[in-house]
């Protein structure tokens, strides 16, 4: 795992590159390294955190052995010994310097191409490559969106990075703060692709690549695997053999992807938190690995947030070499003023911190460790599918006039008199769906009730705030899948038309970037079975009685965990890897958010409407609404901002840059 840059245009120096690189050293310390084409105006950078090949013949960026091709690379190739084999088998294979996959890529771009290379690879990456003779740089990124990359044109330059905190080295660097990618972060907590938090900077799409000519000129990214195309040419083409056939090769093909993802010249364990995917990551380890596997997990003393107990249930089944740390609320408190620099672009997904002390604890005793990332998403583990296609099956039938009317009644009464209301009525009802803010509840169930559209149902319950446009002053939110029909993938089914769009949204701009950016903050590899594409092709050809049965998730995944595992110790509800906001803010975080959201503070800066966010904060503060998320999502652009601001901060005329 490593770190990229890139220039092409102005600046396009060594001493750049070096500096961009040196930004995001934590992603690679055991080597740095630079290669310019001052004619071209191209100058590469590589950090390195040495994985496969640990010897200086790994080092890069990397030139082809015919010196044609040069090489910036950050990933690995499960796969790359096959390649070398395919490429003597057809007389193409140059005299190997080494052993590393960079080394292979490059002899596999000069013999097949990059697209024909790309769709042989198995693995995750991201890249930047120079023909020297073609003149063009050619970016990538993996199938699934495992490893990051941004790039934009800044100061007369494309800029290219792993992080947007390269790309704030370069000299030319603008950093205009993009409203409609803000609206985004407070609806959802995290910034879809291809936008950024800033204006002119993109990030690129999984599964495509961007050739850039000599000018810096550049079409639009092409694909060369198409997460929607997988969707339909699965659901076209399901599988047609029994369940117990099913169970087999699910489980042949997650054998195959971990014993992939095994590779490497240091020491490799596992993320474990006793639930479903997890604990088949760490058993099929078990079962290939002749020495003990190592797990980490993190556990809470608060309820509902432990989860530790239960994977120490499940390490000592499999007999793994498991390491556990408790930790504080001061302990988790600790990494908040981490976050801005951690994550380099405003992020919100608050399971950030425990992500970060887990991958911290790992980093003791690993260099990779492996994650059950992607399991909800394929095999329909998430409560809320079930739940709204339920709930959108009775909102259809009724007309709509009565849900306008019904809507209106229920948003009449205010929250506190709801509250007050139903107050008696709590005793009576299951403990579980006992609430002080039935209230607010209610008004949001309300809010559901004057929605027409099946896909704007389900956008609304993914967003955290479902106005944001009124909240960030001048935003134009931008279009995402979720609310473009020709972005959308076209599942015809409700159902599998939501694990599509958390497949291509959630998971690679949510998921995936909080765990990368978490653990490369320690210099710590992750790797995801689960999105070996190939597995990911079989599930999506699974039919959904494979998946969901009896109102619960994941079944064949299930079966092939039972075949290690007994049921008793991963049978349980969901409980999810979160931490304890609402109360956090209420109490030892409150001081630090009253700074942030102070309203001079808010009107100053011009980002935010002053008296929205205050009376939000107030009614949390207060208990009568539960607004933690939304909160939290803006402070974390708040920290964001005040982490990256310069010594000169410009008025709201000019527009605030960072």
């Amino acid at each position: 795992m490593c770190g990229i840059v890139g220039v092409l245009g102005r600046h396009a120096t060594p001493e750049v590159a070096a500096a961009m690189a040196a930004r995001i050293a934590h992603r690679g310390p055991d080597d740095q390294g630079v290669w310019a084409d001052p004619e071209a105006q191209l100058a590469l950078g590589h950090v390195r955190l040495s994985i496969v090949d640990l010897s200086p013949a790994g080092h890069q960026p990397m030139a082809s052995a015919g010196g044609r091709l040069v090489l910036s690379f950050n990933g690995e190739i499960y796969n790359h010994l096959a390649l070398r084999e395919a490429l003597a088998a057809a007389g193409q294979a140059p005299a190997w310097r080494g052993r590393s996959d960079t080394e292979t890529l490059l002899a596999a771009f000069e013999a097949w191409g990059v697209r024909e290379t790309l769709t042989r690879c198995v693995g995750m990456f991201a890249f930047a490559l120079w023909d020297r003779v073609a003149r063009t740089l050619t970016l990538a990124r993996d199938r699934l969106g495992e490893k990051p990359l941004y790039y934009g044109h800044q100061g007369g330059a494309l800029v290219v990075g792993s992080e947007l905190a390269a790309l704030r080295a370069h000299p030319g660097f603008e950093g205009r703060v993009d409203r409609g990618s803000l609206a985004l972060l407070l609806r959802h907590g995290y910034i879809p692709a291809p936008w950024s938090i800033h204006e002119g900077v993109r990030k690129l799409p999984p599964g495509t690549t961007l050739t850039v000519q000599a000018d810096g000129s550049h079409g639009e990214p092409a694909p060369y695997w198409d997460a929607r195309d997988v969707v339909e040419a699965g659901l076209a083409d399901p599988f047609s053999g029994s369940p117990d056939e099913a169970v087999d090769e699910l489980e042949r093909l997650l054998t195959q992807a971990v014993e992939g993802q095994l590779m490497g010249d240091v020491p490799v364990g596992a993320f474990l938190s006793g639930g479903i995917d997890s604990s088949t990551v760490a058993a099929l380890m078990r079962r290939l690995n002749r020495g003990p596997v190592r797990t980490f997990s993190i556990g809470f003393q608060e309820d509902g947030y432990d989860e530790a107990q239960h994977a120490r249930a499940v390490a000592a089944h499999l007999g793994t070499d498991h390491t556990e740390l408790y930790v504080t609320p001061a302990d988790a408190l600790a990494v908040i003023p981490r976050l801005p620099a951690l994550y380099s672009e405003p992020f919100a997904d608050s399971s950030q911190l425990p992500t970060f002390l887990v991958s911290a604890l790992a980093r003791r005793q690993v260099t990779v460790s492996l994650s059950g990332d992607a399991g909800d998403e394929l095999f329909g583990g998430y409560s809320r599918y079930q739940v709204v296609d339920a709930a959108w099956r009775q909102l259809g039938q009724l007309p709509a006039a009565v849900r306008r009317l019904t809507a209106a009644a229920i948003t009449g009464v205010p929250m506190p008199a709801w509250n007050a209301a139903l107050r008696p009525a709590r005793r009576l009802l299951p403990a579980r769906w006992r609430d002080a803010n039935m209230g607010d509840k209610l008004h949001r169930g309300a809010a559901l009730l004057g929605i027409s559209d099946r896909h704007a149902l389900y956008h609304h319950l993914v967003s955290t705030c479902a106005a944001p446009e009124a909240v960030v002053v001048g935003a134009r939110e931008h279009l995402t899948t979720l609310t473009s029909a020709a972005l959308r993938p076209s599942a015809t089914p409700f159902f599998q038309e939501m694990m599509a769009a958390d497949m291509v949204t959630y998971l690679p701009d949510d998921i995936l970037c909080k765990v990368d950016r978490a653990a490369m903050g320690v210099s710590l590899e992750t790797r995801v079975p689960f999105l070996d594409h190939r597995v990911v092709e079989f599930a999506w050809r699974l039919p959904l009685a494979y998946k969901v049965r009896d109102g619960v998730g994941k079944w064949v995944l299930r079966q092939v965990l039972h075949r290690h595992v007994p049921p008793t110790l991963v049978e349980r509800p969901k409980m999810g890897f979160g931490v304890p906001i609402h109360a956090w803010l209420q109490g030892p975080l409150r001081e630090w958010a009253e700074a942030l959201l102070a309203p001079e503070r808010l009107r100053q800066e011009g980002f935010f409407e002053p008296t929205r966010v205050r009376a939000r904060w107030e009614g949390h503060l207060s208990g009568r609404v539960n607004a933690a998320y939304e909160i939290w999502h803006i402070l974390m652009f708040q920290a964001w901002l005040e982490n990256n601001r310069g010594p000169h901060s410009p008025t709201v005329q000019e527009g605030v840059h960072v």
